[in-house]
């Protein structure tokens, strides 16, 4: 899907931005007109091929992987490579939310079931510091581009993790 590759993001968000970048500034908002991107997945039916946009399509790909416990679990379950796996998504959903609209509700329920959730957050650094960290850089990084808005108490944890997991890696120690 969509919020599986990076190249998706990269390469076609990349051009609805150029697309963007080239569009007339609207004066009642003072902003560039959006782009939008649409979506034709034919897996079925060729006669009632849908067409959704990309926003919808990220929505229900964040619901059915992502934001999904059964998903994380089967992830965590997988121990270091699933903690990466979900670390790419996490990379992803920004890169998305760069150049796309992700809501959100997604980046709150991420922040709740992978970084926040302690339990959970404690299986993911044990099986891949690495992956960890870069689940908590990328919802701070969301949030310090105003990709995503939360509370200071949400974020203030989430300082303090990235902080443990960077000395958990650099020094093999907690904080």
């Amino acid at each position: 899907g969509l919020s599986d590759i990076q190249e998706y993001y990269a390469n076609t968000g990349a051009l609805k931005k150029a697309a963007e970048n080239r569009k007339a500034i609207d004066p009642s908002t003072g902003q560039r007109q959006k782009v939008t991107i649409s979506v034709i997945e034919a897996f079925g039916n060729a006669e009632q091929v849908p067409v959704k946009d990309v926003e919808e399509v990220l929505r229900l790909e964040y619901r059915s992987k992502l934001l999904n416990p059964k998903w994380r679990d089967a992830m965590i379950k997988q121990g270091s490579g699933g903690a990466y796996e979900i670390s790419q998504r996490m990379t992803a959903m920004v890169g998305w939310a760069a150049t796309a609209e992700v809501d959100n509700f997604v980046f709150d329920q991420a922040a709740e079931r992978y970084a926040l959730d302690e339990d959970i957050a404690a299986q993911l650094q044990k099986s891949n510091p690495e992956a960890f960290k870069n689940v908590v850089r990328r919802l701070l990084e969301a949030a310090g581009r105003g990709m995503w808005s939360t509370d200071e108490d949400t974020l203030s944890k989430l300082r303090s993790q990235y902080m443990d997991a960077d000395d958990m890696i650099e020094q093999g120690t907690k904080r």
